[in-house]
């Protein structure tokens, strides 16, 4: 009860933010909805663990129910700023320079307003610091950021009390600071987890911090591609695309009544009430996860969601990593000749687990913790007409489907009878059209 009266007053200074005297009371349900939807929730409108959780994390000061679609920009693309943390900072702006048709020109003397140029100004600072949104403290809110105006707009604070790093260690300053530019430069919070523009703290140690597809196109609406002649630089990343016919999926799982579709360092979450599937970070469901995962299943007799990763497997209970893991796949018994998993599958009515290695399977006993004697086994042995590699596998409905690229292979489990082959999307619906 604690916890929730604390994500309520949360929210409610979040809707203070927006409200004026001329809207009266604000529907507390529909903000919750609003703001799941900006985390790419299943928009309930009600507290659940997941929205608390997400709610927990750290984020950008910037209101998570801020009305989107209004444009404001600089209305010229030559900017001054000036950096009072000049040498951890200025990186990020040479990050975002390429991307938009906007000048960086820094402002050298110190105090100088210019009232000619836009101006960014990125400091430092304590919790209060007289602009009427103070910080909280080590945690919850990083930095936040004015949009594009006179006076205090485009300015950038950052919260001295924070751990700030370059590393895996404590908060990137890169990945914030990027973040915080482009509400100066005039952007909204994104709803696409793999946006820099995401509102909660979103950075994964496995990659570095740079702007997305999502996050290029959205600066560039608002000032223009770049008309200079740059450097090709690396492409952006994309976040996968349910509506793609060619993407092949890491891995399949379920998780109670949900199925989860893993892609790089995303996944879906396909909730039984919703036909919109969720997409997130790994690591934002679980923070001690892998990435780009090669196998995933929920094991109904410990509760357990296992990932696995080359030669390692971690294994979750809820959002938190159980002790002792990671382990070596090697643990379930499976020869240290094995190098990775391609999928795995958990059978419900034998209480086994299927793991495909290559063109063979393992067979392992969930009660016992002992691989089953007579494995491996050829995969077209017992699934006729399976051929190539399976990349994925689940068990839905009475039936086991196994994926190979971009397709699905319907199969009854144990007379290995096939029944249709189906696309990726079967379970995973395109919800653009």
């Amino acid at each position: 009860k604690k916890r929730k009266e604390g994500m309520l007053l949360y929210l409610t200074t979040d809707i203070s933010k927006d409200d004026d005297s001329t809207t009266g009371s604000c529907d507390k349900k529909t903000k919750v909805q609003e703001m799941q939807r900006y985390f790419g929730l299943l928009p309930s409108g009600e507290l659940t663990e997941e929205t608390l959780a997400v709610m927990k994390k750290p984020r950008c000061g910037l209101s998570d129910v801020e009305q989107v679609g209004e444009t404001v920009r600089w209305k010229k693309k030559r900017i001054s700023y000036r950096l009072e943390t000049k040498k951890l900072i200025s990186v990020s702006f040479k990050d975002c320079s390429p991307h938009p048709c906007i000048i960086m020109k820094q402002m050298v003397k110190r105090g100088v307003k210019d009232l000619l140029n836009n101006k960014i100004i990125a400091p430092c600072v304590v919790a209060d610091h007289n602009d009427s949104s103070p910080f909280d403290g080590r945690g919850g809110v990083l930095a936040h950021a004015f949009m594009p105006g006179l006076q205090i707009g485009g300015d950038v604070h950052f919260d001295s009390d924070e751990d700030w790093s370059f590393n895996s260690t404590g908060i990137n300053l890169f990945a914030v600071a990027i973040h915080e530019f482009g509400h100066a430069l005039g952007l909204s919070h994104s709803s696409d987890p793999g946006a820099i523009m995401y509102p909660a703290y979103n950075f994964d140690p496995n990659y570095e911090p740079q702007l997305s597809f999502d996050d290029v196109k959205n600066i560039q609406k608002l000032y223009g591609p770049n008309e200079d002649i740059i450097v090709p630089g690396p492409t952006a990343p994309t976040t996968p695309d349910a509506c793609d016919s060619t993407m092949v999926l890491d891995a399949v799982a379920t998780l109670r009544r949900e199925m989860l579709f893993f892609k790089d360092r995303f996944f879906w979450r396909n909730h039984p009430q919703s036909n919109t599937p969720q997409q997130t970070l790994i690591t934002n469901f679980w923070p001690d996860a892998p990435v780009d995962i090669d196998a995933a299943y929920e094991s109904q007799q410990s509760d357990r969601v296992l990932l696995f990763k080359d030669q390692k497997v971690w294994a979750f209970s809820g959002y938190d990593l159980v002790s002792g893991y990671p382990k070596p796949i090697s643990s379930f018994g499976l020869p240290k000749t094995v190098k990775k998993v391609d999928a795995a599958l958990y059978d419900e009515q034998s209480g086994k687990t299927l793991f495909f290695v290559g063109s063979e399977y393992y067979s392992y006993n969930e009660a016992t913790k002992k691989m089953d004697k007579g494995f491996p086994k050829q995969v077209d042995e017992t699934f006729l007409g399976m051929t190539s590699k399976v990349t994925a596998a689940l068990q839905q409905g009475g039936y086991t489907y196994l994926y190979s690229g971009p397709q699905m292979f319907e199969y009854a489990m144990w007379s290995g009878r096939l029944y249709r082959v189906l696309r990726n999307s079967y379970f995973l619906p395109c919800t653009k059209y």
